[in-house]
């Protein structure tokens, strides 16, 4: 009778043990599906951060790393050439044609723009005080930039003076590169924007002076004492 009731017992404990056992390994087995489910998600979460992170840091030291050597091969042989003719958008809102300002004189200072204080607003703005030395020399004044509107705008809601420049937007850059300005020692920024650089142009169109300032001054003195010698 013992060795029965052992038996039974025994079978007893099978019944129990055996689903016991195939339900423990099916949830070892989720689990495991779970966390390598998990690992993956946050493992590409991870990569994707790291990425952009990578990406930000990259974008980071593109914006401080030193500026491509200057080139001024282009600047330089402009001087007593013809000057690459124009049409831009003024500020204002008017086009401006350089081949339409021929029997004047012109002066034009490619600037950096909106991003440029102190050094290349205080050129505007003393563009603004002597435009009455200028006019009495028959010669026109413009500044180029190669901001959008919006930008230049958001630079004379801070300086109301330069609202009354005559700021030329060569939007995309096609201008200032014609002249070589974007590649010139003043530029800090080589191949997207000028830096603070001048041309003097005679009545008949043709490049007399140049000047690439990368101390970022105010000019006005001596642009007026080489007008003076055309």
């Amino acid at each position: 009778m013992e060795k029965n009731t052992d038996i039974n017992s025994i079978g007893y404990r099978k019944q129990i043990f055996i689903p016991a056992a195939i339900a423990l390994g099916f949830m070892t087995i989720l689990v495991g599906i779970i966390l390598v489910l998990n690992m993956i998600k946050f493992g590409g979460n991870k990569t994707d951060e790291a990425a952009s992170s990578d990406a930000s840091n990259d974008d980071m030291a593109s914006m401080h790393a030193p500026p491509a050597p200057a080139d001024n091969t282009k600047f330089n042989s402009l001087l007593n050439n013809p000057a690459p003719d124009f049409n831009l958008e003024s500020f204002s809102g008017e086009r401006v044609s350089l081949s339409d300002l021929n029997g004047k004189n012109v002066v034009i200072f490619f600037s950096e723009g909106a991003m440029c204080y102190p050094g290349c607003w205080a050129q505007i703005d003393a563009f603004v005080d002597d435009a009455k030395k200028f006019a009495g020399k028959n010669t026109e004044v413009y500044t180029i930039v190669v901001d959008p509107k919006k930008d230049w705008q958001s630079a004379v809601d801070q300086d109301k003076k330069m609202a009354n420049a005559n700021v030329l937007l060569d939007i995309g850059g096609k201008v200032s590169s014609a002249y070589g300005m974007l590649t010139v020692e003043s530029s800090m920024h080589r191949g997207q924007f000028p830096g603070h650089t001048y041309v003097v142009i005679d009545k008949e169109g043709v490049i007399r002076y140049e000047l690439d300032d990368p101390n970022m001054g105010i000019n006005n003195s001596q642009l007026l004492a080489q007008i003076s010698k055309l």
